[in-house]
């Protein structure tokens, strides 16, 4: 494997590689997908809708990168042809996720009869009518309802509003196995749940933390941002356990200088921890803080509440406990401390290196005691950002796709609709699917993304999806999760409409709570149908006594109506379509310290340092720059040296310890299953491992986090041995 310390992020190479996909899709194609007004498909970050499709709140352009041109290659491709499906389901299941992403658009309802080998082509009536059955004899308490963060706003609300309507709070979302740690962790530190800043916060910040994240990979976008605050003499401060070369340095390509350079260097200090080992660093920065003088006393004496049991804690902390448990000296620590007492304004900014934790919910709350200790909350320039994956998942939850709603939301559903929702608590993700492994779920309704993938013990997953007696899909293209974990039961799955499809205008929300409208009305395959006009159809047909009218009420106006009246800080999109003002959700962006806490303060929270697994490797899962989610578009990783899908990187102590040697086959075990795969070196601290998702899944198992319930895919104690 090459040496990835010269390895520089962006450049060249993927401009060259966004230029070959343009070319792929052609250019006609590519520029009227790029620059029609509608959000960008991929990451949360953000850009597109009414400013223009590669251009972002800020009115900067271009806002686009190569994650934003490989959604869009996916979507224009042309419908699966039908000899495909004289192929068994068998014969695609030894398909790559790439081969699948690849085969083409889905372009017609499938339906495989129970038992069969085969998935069948059938007409919309007949697949509508049958999915409409199934359900309406299916016990409303024994089915669960599933969205990816690909959906709008619009079909979001339809959807839980169908599901409560039919009968159950089994309604969740991908964040569960994404940010939900998150959302806990701030709800009990600043009463809020989503970003404190906005993208103009970026503009103005003069020092930001990277935090167990790779968005040279993942964001690529905010790259841009880091460089800027760099050049303003400002500084980023990346906490991974992995040196990724991305992040070291970076060629952006819409910055001709970054390009004429051979890159910008973007990390001004990097710290790499252990493997889980975050709590304990923060609470060491957090020491260092205080004992530097660098607290701001005013802050936390007028818009602070319970410092005492924080301080104490942090003064009975025993620096030699905070260095054995993270692998960073103590000098290390108070460098980067003594540079965030320097600072001005900082912002937080951090990934699912932080909630795929069982101790996640803690992460966040460590990040969020951090920002107040120094009043990096409630101010212009500093503050939060999650760092959120797929382009509308905070938005779907922002709409009420997820098992528990607040009641005050709840009733005014209820009294809006003229109905009464089910009274027993929903179920999260990994619980509906538990109860599915029990024999208990009878049906499935599952709204883009890849939930067979996406699930953490991928023999646990295959049980689970495979007890389900009827699976109901809506998906742009097949994945794998269409055709593993099928079971002997009924299987149905109907094409949808991309974004830019949409035959009526809908509504995404960033990462930083900001509302875009994109305007849909490109035709390409005369075929597919919208996920709300789908939802509309099986109400109507599942309900036909409801008093919702589900086919009028799948029309985009009135569902933003209808959220305008009922969600807290979305009045403004009642009108979006008429006015074609994007907006900020009210009361999220915090630029005075005013908290949603009962109190109205910022909390700090003690967190305690997890135990250590000192007989064992810890491993995280990780994503390649070739890839979205769980969505493979190249099979090699070209920040990585070039390493393929089935790698194990290690630090040289590890490898030479464990007498491995670089391309060995070796065995990873892990309490929940073994994988094979290539040693391949990186720089990483000692007793850390990282693999590819979601291969890596099978060694990931299903216990979670006891307030997200999200699983530890970055924190599995494994072994590793020669094949």
């Amino acid at each position: 494997m090459p040496n990835t310390s010269q390895i520089v992020g962006g450049g060249p190479k993927k401009v060259l590689y966004t230029l070959a996909t343009i070319g792929k899709m052609g250019v006609g194609k590519a520029a009227k997908a790029l620059t029609a007004k509608n959000t960008c498909k991929a990451c949360a970050y953000g850009m597109g809708g009414q400013r223009g499709g590669m251009t972002n709140e800020l009115d900067e352009f271009p806002s686009v990168c190569n994650k934003s041109v490989q959604a869009q290659s996916t979507d224009i491709q042309p419908p699966i042809p039908h000899p495909i499906f004289e192929h068994s389901i068998d014969d695609l299941a030894e398909l790559t996720g790439r081969e699948m992403e690849h085969l083409g658009r889905l372009g017609t309802p499938l339906f495989r009869r129970a038992g069969a080998s085969h998935f069948t082509p059938i007409d919309w009536e007949s697949a509508l009518e049958h999915a409409a059955h199934r359900l309406a004899e299916t016990d409303p308490r024994r089915s669960f309802f599933y969205s990816s963060g690909r959906s709008s706003n619009e079909a979001g609300f339809l959807f839980q509003l169908l599901a409560r309507a039919y009968g159950t709070n089994n309604v969740n979302n991908c964040s569960y196995y994404c940010h939900q740690a998150t959302s806990e962790g701030l709800a009990t530190t600043i009463g809020k749940g989503t970003a404190t800043v906005e993208l103009e916060d970026l503009t103005g910040t003069d020092l930001i933390f990277v935090i167990g994240a790779n968005p040279s990979s993942n964001h690529p976008r905010f790259i841009h941002m880091l460089k800027k605050c760099r050049e303003r003499g400002g500084q980023v401060i990346v906490i991974n356990p992995a040196k990724e070369p991305g992040l070291v340095k970076f060629a952006v390509p819409k910055s001709a200088s970054s390009m004429l350079k051979g890159g910008s260097e973007i990390a001004s200090d990097y710290l790499q921890p252990r493997i889980g080992s975050d709590i304990a660093l923060f609470k060491g920065l957090a020491k260092a803080v205080v004992e530097q003088g660098r607290e701001d006393r005013a802050f936390i004496a007028a818009h602070g509440a319970d410092y005492e049991a924080f301080r104490a804690d942090l003064d009975a902390l025993d620096w030699d406990e905070i260095t054995r448990a993270c692998g960073l000296s103590r000098d290390e620590i108070a460098r980067v401390a003594a540079a965030y007492g320097r600072a001005e304004n900082a912002v937080f900014a951090w990934g699912m290196g932080m909630t795929h934790h069982i101790h996640g919910t803690a992460n966040v709350e460590a990040i969020a005691n951090l920002a107040l200790l120094r009043g990096m909350i409630g101010k212009p320039f500093a503050g939060l950002l999650p760092l959120r994956g797929h382009s509308n998942v905070q938005g779907i939850g922002t709409i009420g796709v997820k098992p528990v709603l607040a009641r005050d939301v709840l009733t005014r559903m209820e009294e809006t609709f003229g109905v009464r929702f089910p009274e027993e608590q929903g179920l999260d993700t990994m619980a509906c699917l538990k109860r599915a492994e029990a024999g208990a779920i009878d049906a499935a309704v599952i709204m883009g993304g890849n939930l067979w993938a996406a699930t953490p013990d991928t023999a646990f997953s295959t049980r689970a999806m495979e007890a389900i007696g009827f699976k109901l899909f809506l998906t742009t293209t097949l994945n794998q999760g269409h055709v593993h974990g099928l079971g002997d039961g009924e299987v149905m799955i109907l094409p949808v409409t991309a974004r830019d499809e949409e035959w009526e205008p809908t509504t995404q929300e960033s990462m930083f709570n900001f509302v875009r409208l994109s305007d849909g009305g490109i035709e390409r395959i005369g075929s597919v149908r919208p996920e709300s006009w789908i939802l509309g159809q099986l109400g109507k047909r599942i309900l036909p006594h409801s008093p919702i009218d589900f086919t009028a009420f799948s029309g985009h106006a009135r569902i933003r109506d209808a959220i305008a009246a009922i969600v807290p800080g979305m009045e403004e999109l009642a009108d979006i379509d008429v006015a074609k003002r994007e907006f900020h959700i009210r009361n999220r962006v915090l630029h005075v310290p005013e908290f949603g806490t009962m109190d109205g303060k910022g909390h700090f929270v003690v967190t305690p340092i997890p135990e250590r697994h000192e007989d064992r490797l810890m491993l995280a899962s990780v994503r390649s720059e070739g890839q979205f989610n769980s969505i493979i578009y190249e099979e090699t990783d070209s920040y990585r040296g070039k390493a393929g899908r089935q790698a194990f990187f290690l630090g040289a102590a590890d490898m030479a310890a464990h007498g491995l040697v670089e391309g060995q086959r070796v065995v990873v075990s892990s309490d929940a299953g073994r994988m094979e795969g290539v040693a391949t070196l990186f720089d990483l601290p000692a007793g850390s491992v990282l693999a590819y998702y979601p291969e890596a899944n099978v060694l990931v198992g299903t216990e979670v986090d006891a307030r997200s319930k999200t699983p530890a895919f970055k924190s599995v104690p494994v072994t590793i041995s020669p094949a």
